[in-house]
């Protein structure tokens, strides 16, 4: 994998995104007043608009949940990406090529781009075949399953004809090369060239975080077909199976806002899921759950903000599940969310469990979760017979560790009482049986304890600060400047951030846009503010660059005048406090004073009553 994305591409790719049109996809935009749009925010709920985008700038800003950034973090915070993966999609959106600070290229976005289209028409295709006669045995198997053709149509289930090459000709009279459907993992390779991957196969298509198709899983139904029970589309440029999650597009938004993810085992799990009302349910691609898998989950629960939510598994009662089950307790550490485990009466997955007792059932069994730790002692202890001496202390040797792993200390004191009363052992046995295992400490981490332990300092805002005249002018002065600093002009900005403020908080913003002076409204001008201003600061820089102007219309002139006005009082009273100052200093002084200093007071406040006409009259 390439380096780092350089700086300079970074910025390259923010100044062509065209923000309005990466937001108009998500939220219905509508003029907000001088060079600004508003919108219902798409990060929490609301009923009136307080969701503003400004193009002049490249930003957005919520004024009811504080939610601000450029088109990068809207991308993060909205399909919840890395970094790098929203610049990315941003320079695949506008075709640019990135290059890394290894020197090496990017890979190319516009082969990207068609990989993905590819894809895209494959899943049409398949989706277009599934009414067909052809289709029966992928029809009898959703039928029997309880999908109807409206659950097909949701997840967009589809039909890979019994074809050599149905799909590659279809994809061929769109202009796909072969070697691009080979890259995409659409066709395979043989003695008499290129033929379909996928055949005589029902298929789910398989989307990334921002509901792009990246591939296929193919379920095997046709006796005289020797593949796999599930094929999946292989390794390729835009899908890599052990960080994509299905059903992850669909659940993402209500996983974000309930902080609750389920993960069950199979593509029908999944739908069975969503139609009984459990819409966070998710399911890896043809391997086990894993570390790059719990990154991806961890984003969108906001795991990593220390928010309390829970992830709840669900295993076949197999050797397969109890397999995925070991698996996932590995890796339960890496969660700051609780995790918990569901198992289906009689040892039913989701969707049989929906097919024979219905949506309740489904909504039951994952109401009736068990915690991990929990499952996973009990687990143990049905393997042993608890009647014998020896059954007990066999079970205790590897129960006790299980809970040594508890990093909680105000829960594994507990599991260490029911583990005693489990087995019928006295408390003290078991916890020096729990304190007996020694084990290096693993890397440190923010979990629950640290996080609780270590809140936030909550971030200035402009609704903080007091109301009195001279904040008011302040504030919208440096409104002025940050959102219309190529009307206000240099030299009066200048000027401006030379005179002394009344309230503290602003005089950071001044301060910060003093450093900026040689870079005015130039690319990067908000960012820059922001990052000057400081983390504290840095939301009011934000409130300041969004707020509604107070001018009527977006006349070019009125603009320039009232903005210019605005400024021009706050350098006006400096200048007045200057004067103030020097006709006291005059007073103090007429009598026996140095005539030189008379003289030298005396011509300051001329030349501070010049500056007040000329700014006047300006």
């Amino acid at each position: 994998m390439a380096g780092r994305i350089r700086d300079s591409d970074v910025d390259e790719v923010r100044a062509r995104t065209d923000i309005v049109a990466v937001i108009g996809d998500q939220v219905a935009l509508k003029p907000g007043g001088v060079g600004s749009l508003k919108g219902l925010c798409p990060f929490h709920d609301e009923r009136s608009p307080s969701f503003t985008v400004r193009p002049g700038v490249g930003r957005y800003h919520c004024f009811g949940c504080g939610e601000d950034g450029d088109a990068i973090s809207f991308l993060m915070r909205l399909d919840h990406l890395t970094f790098r993966d929203a610049v990315e999609s941003l320079a695949a959106r506008i075709g640019y090529t990135l290059t890394f600070e290894d020197g090496r290229a990017g890979e190319d976005t516009t082969n990207r781009v068609r990989l993905l289209e590819a894809n895209r028409l494959a899943a049409e295709f398949f989706t277009a075949q599934l009414p067909t006669a052809a289709a029966a045995p992928g029809q009898q198997f959703l039928t029997e399953r309880g999908f109807d053709e409206a659950a097909a149509a949701r997840f967009g289930v589809g039909w890979a004809p019994k074809s050599w090459d149905a799909l590659t000709k279809h994809l061929r009279g769109h202009g796909f090369s072969d070697v691009e459907l080979s890259t995409a993992g659409l066709v395979s390779s043989g003695d008499r060239g290129v033929y379909d991957r996928f055949r005589g196969r029902l298929t789910w298509p398989i989307r990334d975080l921002t509901g792009a198709v990246v591939g296929f899983g193919a379920r095997r139904l046709l006796e005289d077909d020797q593949g796999p029970k599930y094929l999946n589309t292989p390794e390729t440029p835009v899908y890599h199976k052990s960080n994509v999650l299905y059903g992850l597009d669909l659940a993402k938004r209500d996983i974000s806002r309930e902080h609750r993810a389920v993960v069950v085992e199979g593509y029908t799990d999944v739908m069975a899921c969503h139609l009984a009302g459990v819409t966070t349910a998710v399911a890896t691609c043809g391997t086990a759950f894993g570390v790059d898998h719990i990154k991806v989950l961890r984003r969108v629960l906001g795991d990593e903000s220390g928010a309390q939510g829970e992830v709840v598994f669900t295993f076949d009662p197999d050797a397969a599940g109890q397999k995925a089950a070991v698996r996932a307790f590995a890796e339960e550490q890496r969660f700051s969310a609780r995790t918990f485990v569901a198992v289906g009466v009689d040892g039913l997955d989701p969707c049989d469990l929906r097919a024979q007792r219905g949506d309740e059932a489904v909504r039951a069994m994952l109401d009736a979760k068990r915690p991990m730790f929990e499952y996973m002692i009990r687990r143990v202890l049905d393997t042993h017979d608890l009647e014998t001496v020896e059954g007990r202390a066999a079970a205790l040797r590897q129960a006790a560790p299980i809970v040594a792993e508890i990093r909680d200390p105000a829960v594994r004191p507990g599991y260490a009482r029911e583990l005693a009363r489990w087995l019928g052992l006295d408390l003290a046995e078991v916890d020096r049986a729990v304190r007996a295992p020694k084990r290096a400490e693993p890397e440190p981490r923010r979990g629950r304890e640290q996080q609780q332990e270590s809140p936030r300092r909550p971030a200035a805002s402009l609704r903080s600060l007091p109301d009195d005249p001279a904040t008011r002018l302040e504030r919208e002065a440096l409104m002025m400047i940050v959102q219309l600093p190529h009307l206000v002009g240099g030299d009066l900005i200048h000027r401006a951030t030379g005179a002394g403020f009344h309230n503290a908080t602003l005089a950071v913003v001044r301060d910060a846009i003093a450093t900026q002076l040689g870079a005015l409204g130039g690319a990067g001008w908000l960012e820059r503010l922001t990052a000057e201003a400081g983390e504290q600061v840095a939301p009011i820089v934000q409130e300041l660059a969004f707020l509604r102007l107070p001018v009527v219309g977006d006349d070019a002139e009125r603009l320039a005048r009232t903005a210019k006005a605005t400024v021009a009082s706050l350098v006006d009273r400096h200048l007045l406090r200057q004067k103030a100052d020097l006709v006291r200093q005059l007073q103090r002084s007429e009598t026996g004073a140095d005539p030189e200093r008379l003289r030298a007071l005396r011509q300051a406040l001329v030349g501070v009553e010049a500056d007040r006409r000329v700014l006047r009259g300006a």
